[in-house]
């Protein structure tokens, strides 16, 4: 299986800001991986603190190696 992760925050505001974003949203994500089943298919919509949506995260199938 893959994990893939889509996240874009807007850097227009101050990079503390950037950053405290992005460390909420591994945060938040990684914590509730357990209530799903990591299964090709699977993945939800990524909100920031003010519940825009921000990206999105699912599950692949792993590419076979060459």
């Amino acid at each position: 299986m893959k994990f893939v992760l889509e996240v874009d925050i807007p850097s227009s505001g101050p990079s503390e800001t950037t950053v405290r974003e992005l460390s909420r949203v591994l945060r938040y994500w990684g914590g509730n991986l357990h209530h799903y089943t990591l299964a090709p298919g699977v993945g939800e919509t990524v909100y920031d603190s003010a519940y825009q949506q921000v990206g999105r995260w699912t599950i692949t199938e792993t590419p076979p190696a060459p």
